[in-house]
């Protein structure tokens, strides 16, 4: 979840770790309870990675980019697609027969959108900012990622400062109900 370094580190650590687990999810066979574990190690990080995304990456690239509200306005479209898709996936019985395309299609948008922001927005942004700036915003990125909820809220508001207000609170609620039932620790 933490694995040091600026922000664009930070979140390519991310995108490396998301991949290896759909590079897990590619190479299972069958469902239960193995496949429930696994989804919801990525909904997790991805709900993790994406709040934190919200708070302090694309208000930074808003404020450092040229073009930066259109390109943060599409990530932030993307983040609501994969969000929607998690909330069904946590929904859903692992023998289902829509599961498989579901997962597909998660990986699709997920796949689409960590090159879309490695190609484009962390070069840009790494142009547009000095190295403390993107240190510190890694170490805020680090600690978002630390209080985000783990659980997919698709009715929350994105504004960074709705975000930052109300994220902590869900995050604290989910990670009791984590806790509760055992998600996330296989």
């Amino acid at each position: 979840m933490g694995h040091g370094g600026n922000v664009i580190d930070e979140l390519k650590a991310d995108h490396r770790e998301v991949e290896r687990m759909f590079s897990r999810l590619r190479a299972m066979t069958g469902s239960g309870q193995e496949l429930r574990d696994l989804i919801d190690e990525f909904t997790i990080e991805l709900v993790r990675h994406s709040v934190a995304e919200e708070q302090y990456l694309y208000p930074a690239v808003r404020e450092h980019v040229e073009g930066g509200d259109r390109m943060a306005d599409k990530e932030l479209e993307d983040h609501s697609r994969v969000e929607k898709i998690l909330k069904q996936l946590e929904k859903m019985r692992t023998d289902d027969a829509q599961m498989s395309p579901l997962l597909q299609r998660l990986m699709e948008e997920v796949s689409d959108h960590v090159q879309d922001e490695e190609s484009n927005l962390f070069p840009m942004l790494q142009r547009s900012c000095t190295p403390e700036q993107l240190d510190d915003l890694g170490d805020k990125i680090r600690r978002a990622k630390a209080m985000a909820p783990t659980r997919p809220h698709p009715a929350a508001p994105s504004s960074p400062t709705a975000s930052k207000l109300l994220a902590p609170g869900a995050g604290l609620v989910d990670r009791a109900r984590d806790f509760v039932t055992g998600r996330g620790k296989s």
